[in-house]
């Protein structure tokens, strides 16, 4: 914009406001008579009540008088330069605007500008204000997408307006996560190179030894379905794996510290440039790092890729249930035998030897064709990780052994807000909510919602 459009006035009339403001009070105080009526008693509940509902008018009053006076200037500006080409335009009209804020609703009448040069009509005062374009502003819709992002959009809304007074509606909910999901890109939902190292800083010891840094991959199922036609039914829905990756630190006292999580429903190149990036921002010197998954092949080929001197760990209770599943099929389900052999066999997996339980496997006499078929996979599973078995000295070198991380965060992040009674996602809208998941479980939301805000702007 020109800078005649942002010419203010800074003497701010501040008794004409205080008196504006003084009326605005007289009249929220006269909707308070009927909670005073002869003979009522109200309780503390219904004053509270009666606040939450009435104090949208009282602050929505404020509001307006503070921007009425702050920015008179501005309302009644005439004149305003192009803000493209800088051609001199006269004011073609006032146009009524409703702004709806988390403390209360106003109406202004904003000067408006045409240039038949440029085919553009703006609004100055809109700009000033850093005014989003939807009656709803930015505050409301931030924390919309925070309640959306954790409870169903209906119920959300309703939850919404009764803390805040202030009526949403879950298309709105819908409309305003998916738009901010958008943009939440992996650069920015990711915290950047300067917050990780003050995370990985803030777990080092006393001692000055460098943090256990775990990077954990695992994939968790979710229910999707097709877009839906403008005539004729949507299809049958599947579920789709959102493969996601959690890097975290373990400081000198074993408490886990969030680095960076992402989850998306995608395929296994783009899950391996998405980590890449991420591996991209982690100064690998000040840590010590552990690879930890389980055996499937498309996270082990991403994790040793960008992290090379990680040790690789396959996560212990997965390679348990291989061993209790074959024990169950050969010696049977609870029987002495089964819980001696898995137990002996896990022994020897602990202390590194898992050439002599493949070794067993091979001696074993199968009672069946069931128990030679889970024998057969289990030989191949411990063939293709045993360089990623040695429980005992992992655990002395202050490696965990187990996924819980990863599988926490499917849990928290996927699981509890997409896996819930009929619910089906569409797989852009179900990305778009994993990635504003990922973002509040960071602790790079803010950041998400301001690049939000200047897209709006462009």
């Amino acid at each position: 914009m020109g800078e005649a459009c942002f010419k203010l006035n800074f003497t701010l009339p501040f008794d004409e406001v205080r008196a504006l403001a003084h009326e605005a009070m007289d009249k929220w105080l006269d909707a308070l008579a009927p909670l005073f009526e002869e003979g009522k008693r109200t309780t503390l509940k219904e004053f509270s009540h009666h606040f939450t509902a009435t104090r949208s008018l009282l602050f929505g009053a404020c509001m307006e008088a503070a921007i009425e006076k702050y920015y008179a200037d501005e309302l009644n500006r005439q004149w305003c330069d192009c803000p493209r080409c800088k051609r001199r335009l006269k004011r073609r009209r006032l146009d009524d605007k409703e702004f709806s804020t988390l403390h209360g609703r106003f109406v202004l009448k904003r000067p408006y500008f045409y240039c038949f040069d440029c085919n553009q009509g703006f609004h100055p005062l809109d700009d000033i204000l850093e005014a989003a374009p939807e009656n709803h502003q930015y505050d409301i819709q931030e924390q919309s997408t925070l309640t959306s992002a954790q409870l169903p959009f209906g119920g959300g809304a309703e939850l919404f307006s009764t803390l805040t007074g202030i009526s949403v509606g879950d298309h709105f909910q819908y409309d305003t996560l998916n738009a901010v999901g958008e943009t939440a890109t992996l650069e920015n939902v990711i915290p950047d190179e300067s917050e990780i190292e003050k995370r990985i800083s803030q777990a080092t010891g006393a001692s000055g030894d460098p943090p256990v840094l775990v990077v954990a991959s695992d994939g968790a199922h979710l229910p999707t379905r097709p877009k839906s036609p403008r005539k004729g039914k949507r299809g049958a829905g599947s579920y789709k794996e959102a493969k996601g990756f959690r890097l975290y630190l373990i400081d000198s006292q074993e408490r886990i510290v969030q680095l960076a999580s992402w989850h998306q429903i995608q395929d296994a190149p783009q899950f391996d440039q998405d980590l890449g990036l991420v591996a991209s921002r982690i100064p690998k010197e000040k840590v010590r790092t552990a690879l930890l998954g389980d055996g499937a092949d498309w996270l082990w080929t991403s994790m040793t890729k960008h992290f090379p001197e990680g040790r690789q760990v396959l996560d212990f209770y997965h390679c348990s249930e291989h061993i209790h599943k074959v024990a169950k099929v050969q010696y049977g389900d609870g029987t002495i035998d089964s819980q001696q052999w898995a137990e002996a066999a896990l022994v020897r997996l602990s202390d590194g030897e898992p050439n002599r339980v493949i070794g067993a496997l091979k001696r074993m006499n199968p009672i069946n064709a069931e128990a030679k078929e889970e024998i057969r996979k289990l030989i191949g599973y411990l063939e293709n990780n045993k360089h990623r078995i040695d429980y005992c000295a992992s655990l002395e070198k202050g490696f965990p052994i187990g996924s819980g991380g990863i599988e926490s965060a499917n849990k928290f992040i996927c699981h509890t807000r997409m896996k819930r009674p009929g619910a089906w996602w569409v797989k852009e809208n179900g990305n778009a909510m994993l990635r504003i998941r990922c973002a509040i479980y960071n602790g790079t939301f803010k950041r998400v919602f301001e690049k939000y805000i200047e897209t709006k702007k462009a």
